[in-house]
């Protein structure tokens, strides 16, 4: 099954016709969740997505262990990730002002760093190989887009709500960690389902509202403020936090089947796209909240 994050939608993150996934037993390590693993003939890395062909024989052996990702690359990756991130929206903060004589020049800086870093987010989702220079370049790109929407916000809408919206995004990472690990979240082929369908209905009211505020101006049909911006904005969190548990299970995969080191890159760049979803949607929501006290 493909992984809902275009990121692990790839060799290991997913098990499609021979590749790692749900309900599909392991051939590197350890059984996956939740099933029950065939038993092996043969050579027991015959089905590996990152079995090497033995040069001589032809016979595909399980990669060095050295050469496999573990946790604490995927941790180091994405604490680099969202380190350079953060650094570089901290100083968008501090260097663009917002105050009303220069807000246009700021926000359009930010708006051209979004929209760059979406196009190199979306290079690097369909690249056969992470390039961790691409990935720093966008979260780089995408602090600089953040830092000075948060401080639009925090300034001009709602004081404190980056603060509150990091607390928030912290908070929805720990306890879908959590929920998770414990097995309060069970990540299964009927999960995913539920989770991609979901998704895409959202995404389609997004597009549509979007359409209709460009043409018609205001916030088109009104998803995105008030208490139907409220609701959407509860609904876009849920989501947020769903996308981490997937996230969760296509790293433990990757691990268990022994993916290359290089693929933590991967791993922490799926991880970012989910964190800014979800603080977006924190940002989004308390503006619209506290907006209207």
């Amino acid at each position: 099954m493909r992984s809902s994050n275009p990121v692990f939608s790839r060799r290991g993150f997913s098990r499609d016709n021979g590749s790692a996934g749900f309900n599909a037993a392991p051939q590197a390590g350890g059984a996956a969740v939740g099933t029950v693993p065939a038993p092996v003939t043969g050579n027991p890395y015959a089905n590996n997505p990152y079995a090497q062909a033995d040069v001589q024989y032809g016979v595909p052996q399980a990669p060095p262990t050295a050469d496999r990702m573990t946790m604490d690359d995927v941790v180091t990756r994405t604490a680099g990730t969202l380190g350079t991130l953060i650094v570089f929206a901290a100083l968008a903060w501090a260097v663009l002002p917002v105050d009303e004589a220069n807000l246009g020049k700021s926000y359009g800086i930010a708006i051209g760093a979004g929209l760059v870093a979406m196009v190199l987010g979306l290079v690097q989702s369909f690249k056969r190989k992470a390039s961790p220079a691409l990935i720093l370049t966008y979260a780089a790109l995408e602090g600089v887009f953040l830092g000075v929407v948060s401080n639009v916000v925090d300034t001009h809408i709602a004081d404190g709500a980056a603060m509150q919206a990091v607390i928030g995004t912290m908070a929805t990472f720990v306890a879908v960690l959590v929920a998770y690990r414990t097995g309060l979240i069970r990540v299964n082929r009927r999960f995913v389902g539920f989770v991609m369908a979901a998704a895409m209905g959202f995404v389609l009211l997004m597009a549509v509202n979007l359409l209709f505020a460009a043409f018609g101006g205001g916030d088109g049909l009104g998803f995105r403020s008030g208490h139907l911006g409220i609701l959407f904005g509860i609904i876009g969190i849920v989501l947020g936090a769903l996308f981490l548990a997937l996230d969760f299970k296509q790293v433990e995969d990757g691990i268990r089947y022994g993916a290359p080191k290089q693929e933590s890159w991967l791993a922490a760049f799926g991880l970012t796209l989910t964190l800014v979803w979800i603080y977006m949607e924190f940002l989004r929501l308390i503006a619209i909240l506290q907006g209207n006290d």
